[in-house]
């Protein structure tokens, strides 16, 4: 995946808010292209493992219990520059410290509802991507 894929989710919050629309449609604009994608929720277990990193966190509990608190909608990017060209367009974790037009400042709630998840490394996205999609939902090879 290194330097042209990254990994996000669509968080619980905005799902709930029937925010996934605008916000895919800020990806596509943005000029990625869409390579796997799913609505799918994730048990507290599934989300303990893939908020794994951060597990002794003071947020690690509630960070579970939101990302477990309804469906998400999970997507592999593809664009030149794509990780740091997302963290770009998504924003700063805190919706307060987000620039204008990102989706955070537009979309989010708080810092832990902050609307979606973007991989902050290659090695993370390819790991994210990995606990979501098998190799049979990936589409790399299309236009």
């Amino acid at each position: 995946m290194a330097g042209n894929r990254t990994f996000t989710m669509i968080k619980p919050g905005a799902v709930r808010k029937n925010y996934e629309g605008a916000i895919l449609k800020m990806i596509n604009d943005a000029g990625f292209k869409i390579r796997a994608m799913k609505l799918t929720r994730m048990s507290t277990t599934q989300a303990g493992a893939f908020y794994e990193v951060h597990k002794g966190k003071p947020f690690y509990d509630n960070l579970v219990k939101f990302m477990s608190s309804g469906p998400i909608v999970a997507a592999i990017l593809e664009k030149e520059n794509a990780i740091e060209d997302f963290r770009k367009l998504i924003g700063a974790t805190n919706p307060e410290n987000a620039a204008e037009g990102t989706v955070r400042k537009l979309f989010a709630c708080s810092v832990t509802e902050n609307a979606v998840h973007g991989a902050d490394s290659d090695e993370n996205a390819t790991r994210e991507a990995d606990f979501f999609f098998s190799t049979f939902e990936r589409f790399y090879d299309y236009e």
